[in-house]
C-alpha cells in the first residue's frame, strides 16, 4: 500500500524520478497552450516555456522528495511571495488545476500517487489564492 508507512512514501520516487516527472512537466506546460479555457493562466505566462518548465521540474523534485535542485539553484521557493505579483483567485486556480489533472492522467502511475498528487496540488492552488473573494 501506497501510504502504508508514511515516512517511507517519497512521492517522487513512487512516480519514478527524473522522467516521468520531466514527462508530467512538459504535459502540464503543453496543455496550458493548448487547452480551451485556460486563457486567463496561459497569458500569466511567458510563451517561451524553456525556463519555467526547468524551475516547475527542479521545485517539484524537491517538493515530492527528491533532489532538492530548485533551492540549491534558487535558495527557498517562498512559493506564496513568488506568485504575489500574479492575481489568482478561484478561476485561476481552476484553470491551472484543470491542465495538471489532465496532465496527471496522462503521466502513467499508480492510481494512489496520481489521487495523492491532485489533492496536494489541489491544497497548493488553494494556498496560493491570493484575492480576496467571498
Amino acid at each position: 500500500a501506497l501510504m502504508a508507512i508514511a515516512s517511507e512514501f517519497i512521492p517522487y520516487q513512487q512516480l519514478g524520478g527524473d522522467q516521468p516527472l520531466r514527462q508530467l512537466v512538459d504535459r502540464f506546460y503543453d496543455l496550458m497552450f493548448s487547452e480551451p479555457g485556460v486563457e486567463i493562466v496561459r497569458d500569466m505566462h511567458n510563451p517561451d516555456t524553456r525556463e519555467i518548465r526547468d524551475r516547475f521540474f527542479d521545485f517539484l523534485s524537491g517538493w515530492l522528495g527528491g533532489p532538492q535542485r530548485y533551492i540549491e539553484k534558487h535558495g527557498h521557493p517562498r512559493l506564496r511571495a513568488r506568485h504575489l505579483p500574479f492575481s489568482i483567485g478561484r478561476s485561476e486556480r481552476d484553470q491551472w488545476l484543470h491542465c495538471m489533472n489532465l496532465a496527471l492522467d496522462d503521466t502513467p502511475m499508480d492510481a494512489e500517487l496520481r489521487a495523492y498528487l491532485k489533492d496536494a496540488f489541489a491544497k497548493t492552488g488553494d494556498f496560493l489564492r491570493n484575492r480576496g473573494e467571498a
